[in-house]
């Protein structure tokens, strides 16, 4: 059984942590709200106004935006994930919100292309601007946190590309608050689209 220093010592480095995180976070989004809001915004618009989303992203990249598209589904908003059987073909009308760090994620990349030729929206955010994913898009919301290769820890402390995935969490929730906002509904009128086959 460990003694009580140990103990006092793994909780102490667990606060710490999360501090870390949080100010690592909170310095991300402070940067993201002051240099993109512009682009934060035409994001927002290009999702309004889409007759359908799709959502693409490779890993945990992946897994943060589809917690958008749920929100996205909650507001009725037709939206799929990319890659699942149930996803339709994409078309003009269409909006493809992809993320990707480095935004040349082969299978992401491919999707854009895709989605391009079928006379759909792209929209990206990544790390990397200039990237070929960055030059797909209409509208690029460049997020400005380590990418996954990135071991230097000047971006961020933390491994790989946490800082960059928990931004595209947070953003997304963010964005959804702004639609959700705009549609005039209530939390009660989005209630009835949660799941309720859980």
């Amino acid at each position: 059984m460990p003694d009580t220093a140990t103990m006092l010592d793994t909780r102490s480095t667990a606060a710490a942590a999360v501090d870390l995180v949080l100010g690592e976070v909170q310095s991300l989004l402070t940067r993201i709200q002051q240099e993109q809001s512009g682009r934060l915004q035409e994001l927002a618009e290009a999702v309004s106004a889409a007759d359908r989303v799709f959502v693409h992203g490779a890993g945990r990249s992946g897994l943060a935006v589809r917690g958008l598209a749920m929100r996205l589904m909650h507001l009725g908003k037709p939206t799929f994930v990319v890659g699942e059987t149930t996803t339709p073909a994409i078309g003009r009308g269409d909006l493809l919100l992809t993320v990707s760090g480095s935004g040349s994620t082969p299978g992401v990349v491919r999707a854009a292309e895709s989605a391009c030729g079928a006379g759909a929206q792209v929209a990206a955010i990544t790390n990397n601007a200039s990237s070929p994913l960055g030059r797909l898009a209409t509208v690029t919301l460049t997020v400005g946190a380590a990418s996954k290769t990135d071991h230097s820890g000047t971006a961020s402390a933390q491994y790989a590309g946490s800082l960059f995935e928990q931004g595209v969490a947070l953003v997304g929730d963010a964005l959804f608050h702004d639609l959700w906002q705009r549609s005039g509904l209530d939390a009660a009128d989005i209630w009835p689209r949660h799941a309720n086959l859980e």
